[in-house]
């Protein structure tokens, strides 16, 4: 039987946060279709992880280029223009956060992001404040779906991994978490989420 949860894991992009190239590439691009063959053909989300883990963009930017010179303005469209790749927080899914609060459960963030880009929404995004404690891949250069980077988040709160929740869009950061004994939910909509809490006795 799970042990009863003592504390919530947020991942911010795509969760708490609206995150996407595509919110980005749209005004480059004809359609959606366009755009992931385009992600897909420069392995994008292989590259930004590296951003994630700590690379500059200057870096990336040189590197991807010279890979694909046929897209080097897109290439460097995307760390020219990155703040465009975000839209806004999801609201309905920041009210579930203070609800959680509410509740008495402390709330952390663990977020792939790169530590370059990370301070130019941190202001914007309020509730970033009201969290109990962030881990930034960028910042300690670890990345989900790595174990490491988990092992440091437990290192810095009181709680055991059986007694953490841990929301996250990514099905390969859902199932690293599961591995190393966290309770899971892999977010799909802020109404699935919100369900799935009232279901656990959580909200």
């Amino acid at each position: 039987m799970p042990l009863k949860i003592k504390a919530i894991i947020f991942d911010f992009g795509g969760v708490l946060i609206d995150w996407s190239p595509h919110n980005l590439y749209k005004d480059y691009f004809a359609d959606d279709a366009a755009i992931d063959a385009f992600l897909e053909e420069i392995d994008f989300y292989h590259w930004n992880a590296q951003q994630d883990k700590g690379r500059s963009f200057a870096e990336a930017v040189e590197i991807q280029s010279a890979k694909f010179p046929q897209h080097a303005e897109l290439i460097k469209a995307y760390a020219d223009n990155w703040i465009n790749s975000i839209t806004g927080m999801k609201v309905d899914v920041v009210k579930l956060l203070y609800r959680l609060k509410a509740k008495g459960f402390p709330v952390y963030g663990l977020s792939n992001w790169s530590a370059e880009t990370f301070p130019l929404v941190a202001e914007e995004f309020s509730f970033l404040k009201d969290l109990d404690k962030v881990v930034l891949s960028g910042a300690v250069k670890m990345i989900k779906p790595e174990p490491e980077i988990f092992h440091y988040l437990l290192a810095q709160i009181p709680e055991s991994a059986e007694e953490c929740l841990f929301i996250d869009d990514s099905l390969a950061n859902i199932e690293a978490a599961q591995k190393l004994g966290f309770q899971t939910v892999h977010f799909t909509s802020a109404n699935a989420l919100e369900e799935n809490l009232k279901e656990q006795k959580l909200l």
